[in-house]
């Protein structure tokens, strides 16, 4: 009885591939650079403000972890290598991996540079099973590029992101639907996405601690205490999951934001808005939509983040327009002549398809720099 609760209800279960970059940023540095071969390397800019955007597995065994204060690495770590990141060559190779799984299935799920879903149920190459398609995928990358990545095979996205885990670095990890029963209860709950350190403290309260503790609940008394999550944590405690390996998802918002050294009031942001401007702007190109909105994101010394937004009549047609109306908001935030800042941010939301316009009569003139009606900037939420 129990095993049958614990098996997914799927038709037809569903062959998918996790595949995750290992220490990806910083082992692209190790491979362009021999000398940094076996050595502690930290991709981050030095300094007070910066933080780690990834460090290699040397670096690993320190404590150093993604997304710490550039100081706290340092400070773990004194012989690490700092290196500032490239991300115009980690997305080239990014692409370079993309087409290595193309060659083996068109559903493929990107989750971020270094890591995606792959759905082969059907793959494209005949291979019987997909743990060969791992093997496969596994080798192609290691010959072609010279990088390693660790691969989770399992029948849905929860349990193949866990099992791309299990044996990180260089690693491969199967997870059959049979296994469910024997795997899944002594598993922390920490290990569910979307359990937080806050999640995870609810739940231990309520004397939950691993996904065994969790099975034992029953769905009204997890949604009477956690919501509409509650459904989703019944369902992966029982290693259920439907979601589909979705390709291509639809941008939701393009930005970029940059820390200053020291704080600065907002008077002094003119170039670096006008430079985080021409970024985004040159992402959003590379889009099949347009955005609509634009957003301005502002983060005090005292690490308060204010976020304005403005959505003209029609989308901003070029960058010297969506330049002027980021400046407008930064004049209109009206945070105070003596506030001081350390993080800027510009951003384009609100994407659609773009509509068909009927060809103009006349030779349009330059806009001028648009002004915001009053009350029109407010408080919106930036999603990626």
């Amino acid at each position: 009885m129990a095993s049958s609760l614990l098996e997914p209800p799927h038709p037809a279960p569903r062959k998918i591939v996790h595949v995750d970059m290992d220490a990806f940023y910083a082992s692209v540095e190790q491979r362009d650079a021999p000398d940094l071969r076996g050595r502690p390397v930290v991709v981050a800019w030095k300094g007070k403000r910066s933080v780690v955007c990834a460090a290699s597995y040397e670096a690993r065994q320190y404590g150093v972890r993604s997304a710490m204060p550039a100081v706290t690495a340092e400070r773990l770590c004194p012989q690490a290598i700092f290196v500032p990141p490239d991300f115009t060559r980690y997305k080239a190779v990014s692409r370079a991996v993309r087409e290595i799984f193309q060659r083996h299935t068109d559903l493929i799920e990107p989750l971020s540079l270094d890591e995606a879903y792959l759905e082969v149920t059907v793959n494209k190459t005949g291979l019987p099973t997909a743990t060969k398609v791992a093997i496969a995928i596994r080798q192609q990358i290691r010959e072609e590029l010279y990088l390693t990545a660790s691969a989770g095979v399992a029948p849905n996205k929860f349990l193949a992101k866990i099992a791309s885990d299990w044996r990180k670095p260089d690693g491969l990890f199967v997870i059959q639907p049979g296994d469910l029963a024997t795997f899944l209860p002594p598993l922390p709950v920490g290990r569910i996405p979307g359990v937080g350190k806050v999640t995870e403290t609810r739940l231990q309260q309520l004397g939950i601690r691993t996904v065994g503790d969790l099975q034992t609940f029953d769905l009204a008394t997890l949604e009477l205490h956690f919501g509409r999550y509650g459904s989703r944590l019944y369902e992966l405690a029982r290693g259920i999951d439907h979601s589909p390996v979705t390709p291509d998802r639809p941008t939701k918002s393009i930005s970029a934001e940059d820390t200053f050294e020291h704080d600065i009031p907002l008077f002094q942001t003119d170039d670096l808005i006008r430079r985080l401007a021409e970024k985004v702007w040159t992402a959003s190109r590379r889009e099949s939509r347009i955005a609509r909105t634009v957003v301005l994101k502002l983060k005090t010394r005292e690490f308060n983040i204010h976020t304005r937004s403005h959505t003209p009549p029609t989308p901003p047609s070029s960058l010297e327009e969506l330049t002027a109306i980021a400046l407008d908001l930064r004049d209109r935030a009206d945070l105070g002549p003596n506030r001081l800042f350390r993080l800027v941010g510009v951003g384009l939301s609100n994407f659609r398809d773009i509509e068909p316009q009927p060809s103009p009569s006349k030779q349009e003139t330059p806009a001028p720099r648009p002004r915001l009606e009053p009350n029109s900037a407010k408080y919106n939420g930036v999603s990626r």
